[in-house]
């Protein structure tokens, strides 16, 4: 699985991807949205949903270490890592 070919599919479609194959990493809050951050192996995905709802508003995959900020306080990276 790569990014171009998630980018490819359904809102809906990337959700059943993430569920299968993605692994939580972390929540966090923005403008009234929760957003969970998924690890997808070469990419990460996160996917936001109106708390009130539960309507899922937008589903996105980046590679961006930049856009992975907002989670460093939230992330335990050791068990990411092979001792």
């Amino acid at each position: 699985m790569n990014l171009e070919f998630f980018n490819t599919h359904s809102h809906a479609a990337r959700l059943e991807i993430i569920w299968q194959h993605g692994t939580f990493l972390a929540h966090r809050g923005r403008r009234g949205y929760r957003i969970a951050l998924y690890d997808l192996g070469n990419f990460f995905a996160e996917i936001w949903t109106n708390p009130y709802t539960d309507y899922v508003s937008m589903v996105r995959g980046y590679k961006s270490k930049k856009a992975l900020e907002p989670y460093l306080a939230e992330i335990n990276i050791e068990s990411m890592m092979e001792w």
